[in-house]
């Protein structure tokens, strides 16, 4: 059971409480009413990217620091894989996504020393979605923004359980039109929006609009940006304010990291001064805070359970590598930290209290289990996530571990691995040789001490279960090629 540390912040003297809590919290109340629900989902948006989580952000984020100080901010959130589908299946499902053989982003095959694993490249139909589960106790559904999920209509979010759906297909990206401003071009984005107008923009106001229609009822709103991802495109306006911003900022932009793919060394961004990323993210938080205020309006702000989250680290060794995660190593395509540990805020009015923070870890796995019981829904399906509410009240979570598998070469160079995490200990495992590594994250946030032969007892033990749990998700790995076996579990 994971031990758990909940902090108070004061905003007036900005002294930091810690309070140590045993299992005797009480559990969530039953008298709590039936909440509306407001899922926000970025894309690539990295831990360090919002100013909740790193004081010293170059981006501003003031919507979203104020939804963290009027709920509560998990310092160990993470994302179900460092890459953006399999994150948005388990999502959706509460499903580690190497269940579905959903592990790469969709449409994703790079093959590198080995073949990467098989995979779907769909959520399938008979998966149970949150728009699923909601709609059947009378939710309104509503789905804005990216979806990713697969190619067809019986894979769109409109055949998933979602009411609405304004702007969710195939694509991973904004790459119809003139992407991030209109026309857009987005088949299931309609009416086309004016010349010019910017995309988080439109998505927050059709997110606004179905909340002040659907205030009498309630209602689930999901809205998923395709920012921050890559095009990297931002408004004039802010783009200029951070140029003007960046000009004064000294230091080296760029250090090395391991190669995986090519002959070419890899770079990874260790200074956050990314002009137009920065716009990108400033433009986002300006998006949400027009929903947030939107609840106000409506009137149902206090009835209203919000979660902020990502999809998967910020992007930092490819395609521009605009942000920097450090002190977290690595970052989207990889399973260090800086690529599956992501912003993660809750607001539940009557459940958390203001300001408040968690260090307990939780996954994307926990989405789903955590709106279903908030709404008073058993589940009749498995899932592998846990209801939340007792860690927003600062009582521990009865689960043993979180694992991530990645059987692929991703995009942006991290390399084809597994990992299992254990309390402090992070046990990574390399998929092309089997080697393995661990790191107490708690004194070694960064993962650059390996502690394998110092600690081969908890080595053994942990990659252990790690294997048991590919066996329990029938998990699949790396193939041949050009006559090379690569490793595999026993």
């Amino acid at each position: 059971m994971w031990s758990h540390r909940i902090v108070l912040k004061a905003v007036a003297t900005m002294v930091v409480v810690a309070m140590w809590h045993s299992g005797a919290v009480a559990a969530p109340r039953d008298d709590v009413q039936t909440p509306n629900i407001l899922v926000i989902v970025v894309d690539d948006l990295g831990y360090m990217d919002i100013g909740a989580n790193n004081p010293d952000c170059f981006y501003e984020t003031p919507h979203i620091d104020r939804l963290s100080s009027s709920g509560m901010r998990f310092t160990n959130g993470y994302a179900a894989n460092p890459v953006c589908s399999p994150t948005r299946f388990s999502l959706m499902t509460g499903r580690y996504p190497s269940r579905a053989d959903a592990t790469n982003f969709f449409g994703g095959n790079r093959s590198g020393k080995f073949n990467p694993a098989p995979m779907n490249h769909f959520m399938p139909v008979e998966e149970t979605t949150v728009a699923n589960v909601l709609k059947e106790k009378g939710y309104a559904t509503f789905f804005a923004g990216k979806w990713h999920l697969g190619k067809g209509d019986e894979f769109l979010p409109q055949a998933r359980g979602f009411d609405v759906n304004m702007g969710g297909f195939h694509a991973g990206g904004p790459y119809t039109g003139s992407r991030y401003f209109a026309p857009f071009k987005n088949p299931q984005l309609k009416p086309e929006s004016p010349a010019g107008e910017h995309l988080p923009n439109r998505l927050a106001t059709e997110t606004a609009s179905f909340i002040e229609a659907n205030k009498e009822k309630p209602f689930l709103a999901y809205l998923s940006f395709y920012s921050v991802h890559t095009p990297l495109m931002g408004r004039k306006d802010l783009v200029k304010k951070y140029r003007q911003r960046a000009a004064s900022i000294e230091g080296q932009e760029f250090g090395e990291e391991e190669q995986v793919l090519g002959n070419n060394p890899r770079k990874v961004r260790i200074l956050q001064k990314h002009a137009v990323y920065a716009a990108m993210v400033e433009a986002m938080d300006e998006a949400i805070g027009k929903v947030l205020k939107q609840l106000d309006a409506s009137g149902v702000a206090d009835n209203t359970l919000v979660v902020f989250t990502s999809d998967n680290g910020g992007l930092s060794t490819s395609e521009g590598s605009p942000t920097s995660n450090l002190p977290l190593r690595g970052g989207k395509g990889w399973i260090y930290e800086g690529g599956i540990r992501v912003p993660w805020i809750v607001r539940y009015p009557g459940v958390t209290t203001a300001g408040s923070e968690s260090d307990q870890p939780i996954c994307s796995i926990d989405l789903l289990p955590t709106l279903a019981a908030a709404a008073k829904i058993p589940l009749q399906h498995d899932v592998d996530g846990v209801d939340l509410r007792p860690a927003l009240l600062g009582k521990p979570l009865d689960r043993e571990a979180l694992y991530w598998h990645y059987p692929h070469y991703s995009n942006q160079g991290g390399m084809p691995g597994g990992a299992i995490r254990d309390g402090d200990y992070k046990l990574v495992e390399r998929y092309e040789d089997g080697r393995t590594h661990l790191y107490n994250l708690q004194d070694d946030i960064g993962e650059t001490n390996d502690l394998s032969e110092q600690q081969p007892q908890r080595t053994a033990e942990m990659r252990d279960r790690l294997h048991a749990w590919y066996k329990q998700v029938d998990a699949k790995f790396l193939r041949e090629k050009d006559g090379q076996q690569p490793w595999s579990p026993k």
